[in-house]
């Protein structure tokens, strides 16, 4: 079993301040297509093909692989991917909170497995390292705070 975990503040020093209704905004915005948020050809179809009032469904092409996500909201506060199909099995968050200081937080967090492999083979031990490097989810919060900034100045947020 993969488990992982990153933190990051919304609003660090030296950036502009982003508020909740923004940053969800951006969330769910990467959820419908994250092709606006992963770098440039990694991500080349994102197609919402199903949709309830308790979640929706996507299809993806990500770094080349085929991927069914069932996606439920929980508005201005998480957004969980749960692996239909796909080479992983389990559930990915993304979660904004305030901490006890009341600022502003983005959390990831994972449990998956990887479907047809030993579980704790050398195979999730190489997803649990890249997980947890500094190219990994810690990273991806980074970029989506920055993208999510990008379409905010443009006024498309």
């Amino acid at each position: 079993m993969i488990y992982s975990t990153a933190t990051v503040p919304v609003n660090p020093e030296c950036e502009t301040t982003l508020t909740r209704e923004q940053v969800w905004k951006g969330l769910e915005l990467k959820a419908r297509d994250a092709r606006l948020f992963l770098p440039p050809g990694l991500c080349t179809r994102c197609d919402v093909v199903e949709e309830s009032a308790t979640h929706f469904v996507r299809e993806a092409t990500i770094a080349g692989s085929d991927i069914r996500e069932i996606i439920t909201l929980e508005p201005q506060s998480k957004v969980t991917f749960f692996q239909a199909t796909g080479a992983r099995e389990g559930a990915i968050v993304n979660e904004l909170f305030e901490d006890e200081a009341g600022a502003l937080q983005l959390k990831f967090y994972c449990y998956l497995g990887l479907r047809g492999k030993e579980p704790g083979g050398p195979e999730e031990q190489a997803e649990q390292a890249q997980f947890d490097s500094d190219k990994g989810y810690r990273s991806a919060l980074l970029s989506t705070l920055k993208r999510t900034r990008e379409l905010v100045a443009k006024g498309k947020l």
